[in-house]
């Protein structure tokens, strides 16, 4: 008997204004994958994969549901025509590959290149204006928290974004939050990107894809980046991002006001001290609670002293 992960009606996307209900929790391997999702699929993925339950094993007999109407509060789709753009983007999503690149005995060594499909079916749910999404099997380790190498964040910063680059970009620095830059060789970014012969100068690179994700990033995420280049020789061979939490002080409060608030959460949902959401929303990749909730003491210390 198949499982279906939803409830009827507009009630099944994430509320995005809700902590801990829109966790995006991605393998490091799978944002560094090959692909070429348009900004509407990449949402539409994106919002069935904040769905997967972390408390529980995923498994491929579970459907995700996404609706139009919580799609288009996302932004990607208009208003007067919501569901038939959803049916669009869904169609195209079926036919969306993924090159997935792994190192089994760690870099250096021959990668295991695995050619997939982001999923394996799509049911469309006309009376509801309603899609159910299976994720494929192969993906399914991708999409686990249990994966030796993740990455996570919440989904509200990037469902504002007009731009797919942006949402890749974000993906990109999120990976190394707890550095705050990275660089990318310029060839390894237009193979993610899958943009084969398009845009082959550096000048129409930076117009076309750099740029605009970067003014994504800036305006719709909780990050803020400045980026430059560093040539090898004459030529532009990387590229290099900067980039630190964006009202960092906000954030630190509205946790200070919840971590005063305490008497309104369950014991069962207090872990060291803080309820278990916010630890989750606060973790970087490799944190274990403990860590997560020692970090947010000094943090709440330091605003103190401020």
């Amino acid at each position: 008997m198949m499982m279906s992960h939803y409830n009827p009606g507009r009630a099944n996307m994430p509320n995005y204004n809700t902590s801990g209900t829109d966790l995006v929790v991605k393998s490091n391997a799978l944002i560094e994958a090959a692909h070429s999702l348009t900004v509407a699929e990449s949402k539409l993925i994106l919002a069935a994969i904040a769905q997967v339950r972390r408390d529980e094993a995923i498994t491929d007999d579970v459907c995700y549901t996404v609706t139009a109407n919580a799609l288009a509060d996302m932004g990607g789709f208009k208003a007067n025509h919501e569901y038939r753009a959803l049916k669009q983007a869904s169609a195209k999503l079926w036919e969306q590959t993924i090159r997935i690149t792994e190192y089994p005995n760690g870099k250096g060594s021959r990668p295991r290149i695995l050619l997939t499909r982001w999923v394996q079916s799509i049911l469309y749910r006309e009376d509801e204006g309603a899609v159910e999404i299976r994720f494929a099997k192969d993906i399914l380790p991708y999409l686990s928290q249990l994966t030796a190498e993740f990455s996570q964040y919440r989904l509200q910063n990037v469902s504002g974004m007009t731009s797919s680059y942006g949402v890749r970009l974000y993906e990109l620095l999120v990976q190394w939050r707890g550095r705050g830059e990275r660089e990318v060789e310029v060839d390894w970014l237009r193979y993610i990107l899958q943009l084969e012969d398009k845009y082959p100068s550096i000048r129409d690179l930076k117009r076309r894809v750099i740029e605009p994700a970067v003014k994504d990033v800036n305006a719709h995420s909780d990050l803020t980046i400045k980026w430059g280049q560093r040539k090898t020789g004459r030529q532009v061979t990387h590229l290099q991002f900067k980039f630190k939490p964006k009202k960092e002080k906000i954030k630190l409060q509205q946790e200070g006001k919840c971590v005063k608030n305490i008497a309104n959460s369950t014991n069962s949902d207090m872990i060291y001290g803080y309820p278990k959401y916010i630890l989750d929303n606060s973790a970087k990749p490799g944190e274990e609670y403990s860590d997560v909730a020692r970090r947010l003491r000094a943090q709440h210390a330091k605003a103190k002293r401020s």
